[in-house]
């Protein structure tokens, strides 16, 4: 949408944003300049990239993968309850 459509159409056009899976890309000029989206969604993303920053959680991440390709490792169906009983 431009920005002339979104001031026209502002308290809609958040609606529409804050649907999940939802986005809207906000354009001035013709060049995409903001993207507007669920705050819900805005925090997942955050915290993914959050994730994805840290090297050492990463390398677990991956060597996880890697054992439970390979056959090893537990199966998160397996250890659920053990897991969250300690939480």
């Amino acid at each position: 949408m431009t920005a002339t459509q979104v001031r026209k159409n502002f308290f809609k056009t958040i609606e529409e944003a804050a649907q999940y899976g939802q986005s809207l890309t906000v354009t001035l000029d013709g060049l995409p300049k903001v993207v507007m989206m669920s705050a819900e969604e805005w925090e997942g993303w955050q915290e993914t990239m959050e994730v994805m920053a840290d090297q050492d959680l990463m390398e677990q991440i991956r060597i996880s993968d890697k054992e439970l390709a390979e056959g090893k490792g537990e199966k998160w169906e397996d250890i659920r309850d053990e897991v969250l009983a300690d939480d």
